[in-house]
C-alpha cells in the first residue's frame, strides 16, 4: 500500500476522533503494522500535522491540520454557505456580524458583515486574530478536546496580548472555556479592541469537529448582553453546522 495512503488514512482516523488516539489504535483500526503507524506518524508530527501527548501516548491532529481547514474555507464552500446566514443574523440584531475558521492558534475571518451605522471592526475578511482573545477562537477553542487545547498553548510563551486583557497563561484559558461550554457560546470583552464586546457559537461538522464559529460584535455602549444575542448566534450556527453535514 503506498505511504500516501497510509498517510491519509490517518489523518482521515484522526479528524474523525473527538480525541486524540492511541498508535496501537490507529494501527488496529487501519490494519497497518504498528512500525509503519509510528515512521508516518514521525513525519507527520515534524510537518506539524500531528502532535504527540506524551503524558497520555496519544496522537492528535497538529497545527497544519488546522491551516488545511482554513484552505479549504478560504476556497469559498463554507464561506458561500454562511455568508447569508450571517447577514441575515447582522439584519436581525442590529449588529455586525462575522464567520471566522481556526488557523493553528489564529482565527482567520472567511464573511463580514457590517451593520449601518456601527464602528468600524478590525474583523475584515482574511485578517488573523489570536483565537484565544476572540469570541469566535473561545467557541472553536472550547469544542476541541482539552488534550488538543493543551498542545495548542502548552504555556505562557503561547499566548498573544492585544489590549492588556484576556488569558496570559493555559489555567486562565481553560476556565474562559469552561464557561463557554457550560453556556454554549463565548463572549470577549475588550480583549481585540478596547470598548467592543463579542458573543461566538461553535459550528460543528458531521463528527462534531469545529468547522467555523459565527459571532456578533458591538459597542459597549450599547447597553446590550452577550446572553441577549446569544440564541440568534446560535440559531445560526446550528442552521449552517446542518447545512455543512448535509443533515
Amino acid at each position: 500500500m503506498p505511504a500516501a495512503d497510509q498517510t491519509l488514512r490517518i489523518l482521515t482516523f484522526l479528524a474523525r476522533q473527538r480525541g486524540p488516539v492511541a498508535a496501537r489504535t490507529l494501527a488496529t483500526q487501519l490494519g497497518l503494522p504498528r512500525s509503519t503507524v509510528y515512521f508516518l506518524l514521525g513525519t507527520l508530527e515534524a510537518h506539524g500535522f500531528v502532535v504527540h501527548l506524551e503524558r497520555e501516548r496519544r496522537w492528535g491532529l497538529g497545527t497544519a491540520a488546522f491551516e488545511l481547514a482554513g484552505g479549504y474555507a478560504r476556497q469559498e464552500p463554507l464561506a458561500r454557505l454562511g455568508r447569508p446566514l450571517v447577514a441575515s443574523l447582522a439584519d436581525r440584531v442590529g449588529e455586525s456580524a462575522h464567520l471566522a475558521v481556526m488557523t493553528g492558534r489564529d482565527v482567520l475571518y472567511i464573511v463580514e458583515e457590517r451593520a449601518p451605522r456601527r464602528p468600524a471592526l478590525v474583523t475584515d475578511v482574511g485578517v488573523r486574530l489570536p483565537a484565544h482573545l476572540t469570541a469566535t477562537g473561545r467557541a472553536m477553542l472550547a469544542a476541541l478536546p482539552r488534550e488538543q487545547v493543551r498542545a495548542l498553548y502548552p504555556d505562557a510563551a503561547a499566548f498573544a496580548d492585544r489590549t492588556g486583557r484576556g488569558p496570559a497563561r493555559p489555567s486562565e484559558l481553560r476556565e474562559l472555556l469552561r464557561l463557554a461550554r457550560a453556556d454554549g457560546y463565548a463572549v470577549e470583552d475588550g480583549e481585540v479592541t478596547l470598548g467592543m464586546r463579542s458573543v461566538g457559537a461553535v459550528v460543528t461538522d458531521h463528527a462534531g469537529w469545529p468547522a467555523a464559529a459565527i459571532a456578533v460584535t458591538w459597542s459597549e455602549d450599547a447597553g446590550l448582553q452577550a446572553a441577549s444575542l446569544a440564541h440568534e448566534v446560535r440559531a445560526a450556527a446550528t442552521e449552517l453546522a446542518r447545512r455543512i453535514s448535509g443533515r
